[in-house]
């Protein structure tokens, strides 16, 4: 199973609560962001264009344990930033699941291995590594060249000390299919639990910006990737989200469903856009205006979206609105369809690698660093419209 017994219990009850009591809105996963630092500099990062000062800033453990106490999800995710540059990490981490959460680190992990014996395994505590696909494709992602082979590194340590491990994977515009599901199965190889794969998000700080997914784009490329899917990969995100990747569930935007905190506060209205922070959790969820957001709403900043911080609470809060939404759900766990789809196959078979992306020249705060970006597509009939 993609996820423990227990964590699908605990967040299935914790879901039927707040339907029961009424509340319309209510967080499914805290974005912890206890630091903006990293030790990376990709290109189409939106999160660490900050000042010195900013990025030297980070949350106390005691803030962070308020900060989940307030918010009170059963799961919490730790982004940001590269989470194992805070000195407090492991006391952070070892505070949350203390109180019985369920932690996913992301990391791009290359200080994983080195600081793997400051943590314990626990049911608890998943390190969610940062890898966007093969070799290749991954070090020009994140602009390091033996990026890849040091993350495999800290995976292959962390599962043989027995920690659980996942991975998450961004695409954007050029991404290979038939490169995407190798990696899935070179992930499942190496003995991981469960993978995340999501679009990219149009951050305005990215230095790259011209690689990131319109929806027409998405919606086919991840029919060509999550369909007529291998028995053995299992994904640690909503079936009905992965069908809403590929174009088979509408779902609008469920901004308040991930929440995130950091070092100004409680962040308005997502993990993605920065309209403003407040104070407290609950002043957050009073004073925006959530009316001005998602693709309904006509905001542009919205339009191409389908990210799983907006759209993954959405799915699983249709999975308990009702019988038919719950039955859905339950089918896709005990059967785990395989989405046999034979226009996803002549996708996948017609795919080309026949050109190359400008040049992205970035900076890591003290040498400029400049990397070539390698675009493979279909022909312009394969993507063009759903």
């Amino acid at each position: 199973m993609a996820v423990p017994v227990s964590q699908a219990f605990t967040v299935a009850t914790y879901v039927l609560k707040q339907k029961l009591s009424g509340r319309k809105r209510y967080p499914l996963v805290l974005m912890l962001e206890p630091l903006f630092r990293c030790n990376l500099a990709c290109a189409g990062c939106g999160k660490i264009q900050y000042p010195p000062h900013i990025l030297k800033a980070q949350l106390t453990p005691e803030q962070c344990f308020k900060a989940v106490e307030e918010c009170g999800t059963p799961m919490v995710s730790i982004p940001g930033g590269e989470p194992l540059l805070h000195p407090q990490m492991p006391e952070i981490v070892a505070g949350l699941v203390a109180r019985k959460k369920y932690v996913y680190m992301c990391t791009n992990a290359l200080l994983l291995k080195e600081k793997l014996h400051l943590f314990k395994p626990s049911k608890y505590l998943s390190f969610s590594v940062h890898l966007d696909g093969e070799k290749e494709h991954h070090d020009m992602a994140v602009c390091r060249e033996g990026g890849w082979d040091i993350a495999m590194e800290g995976i292959n340590a962390a599962v043989a000390a027995g920690f659980r491990v996942t991975t998450n994977t961004t695409l954007f515009d050029g991404a290979d299919p038939n490169s995407v599901r190798r990696h899935f199965d070179q992930l499942m190889a190496a003995g991981v639990e469960s993978m995340m794969v999501s679009p990219g998000y149009t951050y305005e700080k990215a230095p790259d910006q011209q690689h990131f997914l319109g929806k027409a784009k998405s919606r086919r490329l991840f029919r060509a990737i999550l369909s007529n899917r291998k028995k053995n990969w299992e994904f640690n995100t909503h079936p009905l989200f992965s069908e809403f990747l590929m174009g088979k569930q509408s779902f609008e935007c469920t901004p308040w469903g991930m929440p995130t905190y950091s070092i100004f506060g409680w962040q308005k209205p997502c993990y993605l856009l920065q309209d403003g922070y407040a104070d407290t959790f609950e002043e957050m969820l009073e004073s925006t205006k959530w009316e001005e957001y998602g693709a309904r709403s006509g905001n542009p900043r919205c339009a191409n979206c389908m990210v799983h911080s907006g759209h993954e609470a959405s799915a699983v809060d249709y999975n308990f609105s009702s019988l038919k939404g719950f039955w859905e759900t339950a089918k896709k766990y005990m059967f785990k369809p395989q989405y046999e789809d034979e226009g996803a196959m002549k996708i996948l078979n017609e795919w080309k690698s026949d050109s190359h992306g400008p040049l992205v020249q970035i900076s890591d705060g003290a040498t400029p660093v400049v990397v070539s970006t390698t675009i493979t597509e279909t022909s312009n009939a394969n993507m063009a419209g759903d």
